[in-house]
Parts: structure tokens; C-alpha cells; sequence
């Protein structure tokens, strides 16, 4: 893990495809749908801001996670979602999420099934100073993998183009920035993200922080959302870590989204250790 600060990554789940004949609960409800999948394109265990700093050179992380998103209309998330990472070279990360998606609305039928798969490459352009914070790109892109039809996926491609930086002082650290999400189809419309995260690592193998973020409304008339959340991560070995987090919309559309993880960390030496053991 990291000195203070989660391992990079993220939120995945699915939409409900805007149509100009659904009613007006459904329209709420498929703008919740959209909202909570789109965090997936940009977020950073357990938080939705993301940092700029990518895993190791030949170092892995993998995690079995799941969230879940409650508002006036029901709930959705994943259960669970498999996100995988990996520093191909130094500064370079690339990054694999696959999701199992459910919708579960309050006057509907409950779907579950496999989501929008998301894809994405992190790469830290600018190295940390004693004056200047590290800077990184993160985007990412999330594949129509998913049924749009049950509400399990968005029916189209779409993009985030983010800018992290992070900077560090002692037990502290300070990360954010923002960005442009591309988000085609009838109905929609492209929107901006911008985020900030606070956390200290309180002892050697605790974490906690908080974070606050804004996200133009992603439909055409649609609402503009700002929320919070606070989490924390838990080292129980070099290798195994726990990941939560919790908050709701200030102004918006979420009554309350939590997300938990148990992620592995790993790097070469665990290939060699295998590697050894078939050869004896």
C-alpha cells in the first residue's frame, strides 16, 4: 500500500438508456442509474476522486468489490465487481475493471447481470517535490458490455478524461483535480468532474480521509450533482487490505452509496515464489 493514501481505482456499474417516452419516475430513475455508473469511469478506492499515482513497475493490484447507490427510487450496484491493475512499465498503469450490475427499483422488477466493462491507462507525467505535487492522467473508457435493455448498461461508449495531483505533507496527503466526461446518445450530454480527498495515515496500518466532488448534470435538463464521502483503509498483512467507504449527495440525487473492498497487492517476487515451487 501506499503511505497515506488507498490504492488507485475504482466505480463501476451500469445505465438505464434515456428515452423521451419513459415517465417521469422513470426518468429520475434512470438519471440515478447513469450517475452512479459513470462514477466508475473516475474512481479511486474506496473514493469517486482519483490520484495520479499508478502501482509499481511489475507490481499488481486486484480487488473483489461492491457498491451500492440508495435513492428515493430504489437501489443499484454491483455484486461484486472484479478491478484489476498493473504498472506495465515506471509511471504506467494499466487498469481493468469487470462488473456484475443489479437494478433494483422500487415499482420494477429486480435485473442482475454482467455490466460495462471499464478500461483505462494512468500515467504520472510529473514526479513529487518538496515544492511540487506529483501530476497524472488517468483515461479511461467504458465498453457497452452491459444489456441497456434490462439496465445494466449504458448502450454506448463512453470517456473520461481526468487530471490528478496529489501532494503529500508528513502523515498527510491532499489529491484531487477533475475533468471532461464524453457521453453521447439521445439525451445526454457531456459533463465536468472535480474532486478533492483529505486523509492521514493515522496509525502504520490505518488510513482514513474524506472527500467532497461536483459532477455537471450528464442529460439535457438534467441535474448537477455534489457529494461526499468518508472512508478509510485497513492493512491486515503486506499483501491483504480492507477498503470502505461511505456518504450521500449534499445536492443531488443519492440518499446514500457505500463501497467496500478486499484488495491483494502483489508484485514479481510472488511469480518467482510459484514459479520455484513447480520446479522442485
Amino acid at each position: 500500500m501506499k503511505t497515506c493514501q488507498p490504492s488507485q481505482k475504482p466505480f463501476t456499474t451500469f445505465t438505464t438508456r434515456f428515452n423521451s417516452s419513459l415517465t417521469r419516475t422513470s426518468i429520475t430513475w434512470a438519471a440515478m442509474l447513469f450517475v452512479f455508473s459513470t462514477l466508475g469511469l473516475l474512481a479511486g478506492p474506496p473514493f469517486v476522486t482519483d490520484d495520479p499515482e499508478p502501482v509499481d513497475y511489475q507490481h499488481w493490484e486486484f480487488y473483489i468489490a461492491s457498491q451500492h447507490a440508495q435513492t428515493s427510487d430504489g437501489w443499484s450496484g454491483t455484486a461484486p465487481h472484479f478491478e484489476l491493475n498493473y504498472g506495465v512499465i515506471t509511471n504506467v498503469q494499466l487498469h481493468l475493471i469487470a462488473p456484475l450490475a443489479y437494478d433494483a427499483p422500487k415499482n420494477g422488477a429486480a435485473q442482475y447481470g454482467y455490466g460495462d466493462t471499464e478500461l483505462g491507462v494512468k500515467f504520472r507525467f510529473l514526479q513529487e517535490t518538496s515544492l511540487l505535487p506529483q501530476v497524472g492522467v488517468f483515461p479511461q473508457v467504458e465498453a457497452p458490455t452491459g444489456d441497456s435493455a434490462r439496465g445494466l448498461g449504458s448502450g454506448q461508449w463512453q470517456a473520461f478524461l481526468p487530471l490528478w495531483l496529489q501532494k503529500s505533507f508528513g502523515d498527510w496527503t491532499i489529491y484531487g483535480g477533475g475533468g471532461y466526461g464524453i457521453n453521447p446518445g439521445a439525451g445526454n450530454q457531456n459533463w465536468g468532474f472535480g474532486g478533492a480527498v483529505v486523509q492521514c495515515q493515522v496509525r502504520d496500518n490505518i488510513l482514513v480521509g474524506g472527500e467532497i466532488y461536483h459532477r455537471t448534470a450528464m442529460q439535457t435538463g438534467g441535474r448537477s450533482d455534489t457529494a461526499f464521502n468518508v472512508g478509510t483503509v485497513i492493512d491486515f498483512t503486506e499483501h491483504q487490505h480492507l477498503l470502505f467507504s461511505a456518504g450521500r449527495s449534499l445536492d443531488g440525487l443519492t440518499d446514500f452509496q457505500v463501497y467496500i473492498a478486499w484488495q491483494f497487492t502483489f508484485g514479481p517476487e510472488l511469480f518467482h515464489s510459484i514459479a520455484s515451487s513447480f520446479r522442485k
